[in-house]
């Protein structure tokens, strides 16, 4: 069944038609279409010879009986649904870059928890399918950023985006939205997940924590690596390990990387224990349907061990603290996946996937008491801020977005840029492949954020009028503010030197020069802004330089080379077997329509077509 078909269903149908496969039939119309059509999808994919989805008995059956866990393949069968995204529907054409002409193809919701639709999956990716031209290398940030910005000339206004209430259970533990990264999906259940574009961004690591840590006592969780994203060609082909996964410990103020911060203690996949950056060799590797047991033991003065099982087995301690470094701090449990989706037993009354060191307790099954709760979510937008970086490339816009952040650490922003998806590579490919891709993937991010209450950071240029009224559209509801970084020429010059030099990125000075030319600076509206903010020089010098910097860049800029015009005539597209006879045979007196002299033949017909021999006099005309 093709996608328009599908639309012209009606409700009821749809809810029908879904009952028949087994999912959720409830929902808005958009969210029943997309559901439906997802599930259509996989099973089409399926049929045409593309690599099955395993599901996690099959996966479980195929391992080594002894990795099994207790119970059989049936205690850890776990029917998954996939959660309606109606953040994948790409009705927008302004936040897409691929090609320049005209608005993308309208393409399918990805793949959910697992399903695989073949290679090219990751053929069509943002970027993926064409290589970084030799002119295009070394662009940078920039060049990426203002190509994306745009496309926004050409986008219609986003539709207002429904209000959602959130309503956050206290005691119930599961994977935490809001400490999350926003390409992190969490599924429907809260306690399975895996990284939102691991058809189209394979290289990016996404991370969540539980709502849940712990300060005292013996206590565990458990892990399990359900599947590999990545059909086995795209495996054979990558560079790089095409999937990863962490699991361990972290605190509520460090990064979502697992394992990159100091209070951040991860057993990796690829035999490793990773913390503070820092990797040394440890345990085993992982593989499909293996089962990481994290055991931390608090002793009375404060001080914690840190152990790894695999499969029921001890992999050893990996980490001990002392109680001066984590100084009353809770641990909370945390997982960082590549490519891969994992699953949390997080079911209190459910037996272990295999049995615990003796005294543990699994976190689940602690009472509320024994508990600390990570900061609640807010409940709507109206609690929520959204900062819009406006500036020239390296005029300093990063640099005070981390300041801020630092300042502010109550506020929990969350920072979306295109060097934060860089960072979540954390061992990646060619930089400008990168870039390419981080900035389109950035765009669909931004769509999400809107939807999802939290304090954000826009870290982009945002020099076009068309993207800063988009992206601001779509975050109705939150409170706007627009921080424009706008140096003097000197400073900024000299930051921008500084930027080339420690990034090793060299934008061609006529790219800047463009960039200088469609530069605008925001003013106070009331429709789309609540605060407008000048952090370098105030709004009228900024004004000032910017009309200088604006007719200096016109200047040296190359001409545009002017396009010969055509008349009207010599526009008409040309008749394929040459010049049509024509139909404005002039009166010519005495003679009349049987004057010879307009040379006038009848068109001779061959092998179902016909061609006209056509004399031409200068009487004769055009269709």
């Amino acid at each position: 069944m093709k996608l328009a078909e599908i639309k012209k269903l009606k409700v009821a149908e749809l809810r029908s038609r879904l009952k028949e496969l087994g999912l959720d039939n409830k929902g808005l119309k958009a969210e029943l279409l997309g559901r439906l059509w997802s599930a259509l999808e996989t099973q089409q994919c399926g049929s045409n010879g593309s690599p099955t989805p395993t599901s996690p008995e099959e996966s479980t059956d195929r391992h080594d009986p002894s990795s099994c866990p207790p119970g059989g393949a049936a205690a850890s069968a776990v029917a998954e649904q996939r959660e309606p995204d109606n953040s994948r529907e790409y009705a927008d054409s302004a936040t897409q870059t691929e090609g320049d002409s005209g608005p993308p193809s309208r393409r399918g919701p990805e793949s959910g928890w697992g399903s695989e639709c073949g290679p090219g999956n990751r053929a069509q990716g943002w970027g993926a399918g064409r290589p970084v031209s030799s002119e295009e290398m070394g662009r940078g940030r920039a060049f990426y950023e203002f190509k994306e910005e745009m496309r926004y000339k050409r986008a219609k206004s986003p539709q207002p985006p429904v209000e959602r209430e959130v309503m956050e259970e206290e005691d119930e533990v599961k994977l935490d939205a809001y400490h999350s990264h926003l390409h992190f999906e969490g599924g429907p259940d809260g306690a399975c997940g895996q990284p939102r574009f691991w058809a189209r961004f394979p290289s990016l690591w996404s991370g969540c924590r539980l709502t849940h840590g712990v300060l005292q006592g013996k206590v565990g969780f458990e892990v399990r690596l359900e599947r590999k994203l990545l059909p086995t060609q795209l495996e054979e082909q990558e560079d790089m390990d095409p999937c990863g996964l962490r699991v361990g410990w972290s605190t509520a103020n460090t990064s979502l990387l697992l394992g990159e911060d100091e209070l951040s203690f991860a057993y990796d996949g690829r035999g490793k224990k990773v913390s503070g950056g820092k990797e040394e060799a440890f345990g085993e590797l992982l593989s499909e349907g293996d089962i990481v047991g994290c055991y931390a033991s608090f002793s009375t003065d404060g001080a914690v061990e840190l152990s790894f099982h695999k499969n029921g087995r001890l992999m050893g301690e990996a980490f001990s603290l002392e109680a001066s470094v984590l100084l009353c701090r809770p641990l909370v449990p945390h997982v960082l996946c590549k490519s891969c989706s994992v699953r949390v037993l997080l079911d209190p009354k459910a037996a272990p996937w295999y049995p615990g060191p003796p005294g543990f307790t699994p976190l689940a099954a602690l009472s509320g008491r024994q508990r600390v709760r990570t900061t609640l979510p807010p409940t709507c937008k109206a609690q929520c801020e959204v900062l819009l970086m406006v500036g020239l490339p390296g005029s300093g816009k990063s640099h005070w977005a981390r300041s801020h952040m630092k300042q502010h650490p109550e506020e929990r922003y969350k920072l979306l840029g295109t060097e934060e998806l860089l960072a979540c590579m954390i061992s990646g490919g060619r930089r400008d492949s990168e870039l390419q891709q981080a900035s389109q993937c950035l765009a669909e991010l931004i769509k999400i954020a809107a939807q999802t209450p939290s304090n954000y950071i826009l870290d982009q240029c945002n020099i076009l009028f068309s993207a800063r009224r988009y992206k601001l559209q779509l975050f109705t509801g939150f409170r706007r503010r627009a921080v424009v970084v706008f140096p003097s020429a000197n400073e900024w010059r000299r930051r921008l030197s500084l930027h080339r030099m420690s990034d090793g990125e060299q934008i061609p000075e006529t790219a800047l020069l463009k960039l200088q030319v469609s530069c605008s600076l925001p003013e106070q509206c009331g429709d789309l802004l609540e605060e407008l903010q000048y952090v370098e020089l105030p709004q009228n010098q900024a004004q000032t330089l910017l009309e200088e910097n604006r007719d200096e860049a016109r200047r040296l800029l190359p001409p545009v080379p002017k396009q010969d015009k055509k008349s009207r005539l010599q526009k008409k597209r040309a008749h394929p077997l040459g010049p049509p006879p024509s139909h404005r045979i002039q009166w010519t007196g005495r003679h009349g329509w049987n004057d010879t002299r307009h040379n006038r033949q009848q068109p001779t017909y061959e092998q179902g077509g016909y061609y006209r021999d056509v004399g031409y006099s200068g009487n004769e005309g055009y269709w």
